[in-house]
């Protein structure tokens, strides 16, 4: 059984301490290779689909979560108001109402909806001590999250291609989702008190799956306070499912925070925010990758994606000009010379890296490298300079495949 509190610390990934605190694991150079890769491709995949980044603090007045509802709905799970000045400030437990307060900046006008606005922030959550693990549930959560600002009749639009985003992005990370839940609230004061508000918003998720054609299960009482929400659930290892991506109707907030848009009447009126996060807590996504993959990423999120490998001293010059050819290239790569033991024993050690470039007396006298893939497959030595550009081509696609679509 792959777990990734385990192999993260085996891979030199993660670790943690109780000095620094539990749930608030810190990221070694590895991981945060392929927390940064994971970052920049949700940006970009962000921005070609039409997103606006912003920043926002990790911290706000406590009557900011008041007005959001979060006070009064998610006291529990916040960590407790730190006075600041005669005034009390919190660690924020969700980005929304920052996202609310940076809609209602200026005035805004139906032509510039959907406003799509994304971020990449921190976040802070109480979780008791008995509930951590590893990097699935910490205190201090990395949160892809961002918030659509739409007319009603966008709605529907919005989140279907919110849906079809966390789509392309299990393609290229090599997830696979458990299944898809409809989120609905439950019994009891957690949930804000508006029958009407619950049966438009549900309304919009249902009809967006079902044209998806997609299976779901409704479940009771797993809604966010303000509104239902289509959950992405992933299993690790051990079969325990989670939560990693989300699809969010809300019609709450934009009320309580008095969001307006000028429509095409002059008259003003209420938008209704969409909640959609493609990877939710970066934390959580890097752990389901380290089990999902067994630390054999991705190449484009490995971090080492080429290992160049001399057969002995007598190459080791040719060697360094691959490695250098490598960075030039953008691509992460290292070198293993025989001072490490035999190209066996060198092979064995980089199996989890992408591509092994053999560099022996026949390649370098021909200026080529033989290529040996992480899945086995040997191929025929190719020209450095061919080799390196195909690795790459496919390295700067993001794509899933090691070698020629495949």
């Amino acid at each position: 059984m792959r777990d990734h509190r385990k192999l993260g610390r085996e891979l030199n990934l993660f670790g943690s301490d109780p000095l620094i605190g539990a749930g608030l694991p810190y990221w070694l150079p590895d991981g945060a290779v392929v927390r940064h890769c994971l970052e920049e491709y949700i940006r970009d995949a962000e921005r070609r689909a039409g997103y606006r980044h912003v920043y926002s603090p990790v911290l706000g007045k406590r009557a900011l979560y008041e007005i959001s509802g979060h006070w009064s709905h998610y006291r529990d799970d916040m960590f407790p108001p730190m006075d600041l000045g005669g005034e009390q400030v919190v660690l924020r437990p969700s980005l929304c109402p920052h996202h609310a307060v940076i809609y209602r900046s200026r005035e805004r006008s139906y032509r510039e909806l959907p406003l799509r606005i994304a971020e990449l922030g921190g976040m802070y959550r109480a979780e008791p001590s008995g509930v951590l693990g590893g990097l699935s549930r910490v205190r201090a959560i990395q949160l892809n999250d961002a918030h659509i600002f739409c007319t009603v009749a966008q709605v529907a639009d919005e989140a279907r291609a919110a849906l079809e985003l966390i789509g392309r992005a299990y393609a290229a990370l090599g997830i696979s989702p458990s299944r898809y839940r409809l989120s609905l609230p439950g019994k009891g004061g957690k949930y804000v008190d508006d029958p009407q508000l619950w049966r438009r918003a549900s309304a919009v998720l249902n009809e967006v799956l079902d044209q998806a054609g997609l299976a779901y299960d409704a479940v009771e009482g797993e809604a966010a306070f303000y509104g239902p929400k289509i959950d992405v659930q992933v299993a690790d290892s051990a079969g325990r499912e989670s939560t990693l991506s989300t699809v969010q109707v809300d019609f709450y907030q934009p009320e309580r925070f008095d969001l307006r848009y000028v429509g095409p009447d002059g008259g003003r009126h209420r938008p209704v925010m969409v909640h959609r996060s493609v990877i939710g807590s970066v934390d959580r996504a890097i752990a389901q990758l380290i089990e999902q993959h067994g630390g054999a990423f991705p190449a484009w999120l490995a971090p080492t994606q080429v290992l160049v490998l001399p057969v002995s001293d007598a190459e080791l010059p040719q060697a360094i000009d691959v490695e250098r050819r490598c960075a030039e290239l953008g691509l992460r790569a290292e070198l293993a010379g025989p001072e490490r033991g035999s190209l066996g024993a060198r092979i064995r050690a980089g199996r989890l890296v992408p591509y092994q470039l053999v560099i022996g007396a026949r390649e370098a006298a021909g200026g080529q490298v033989s290529v040996r893939l992480r899945d086995g497959r040997r191929l025929e030595p190719l020209p450095q300079a061919e080799a390196l550009a195909r690795i790459a081509a496919l390295v700067d696609a993001r794509s899933p495949s090691l070698w020629n679509g495949s």
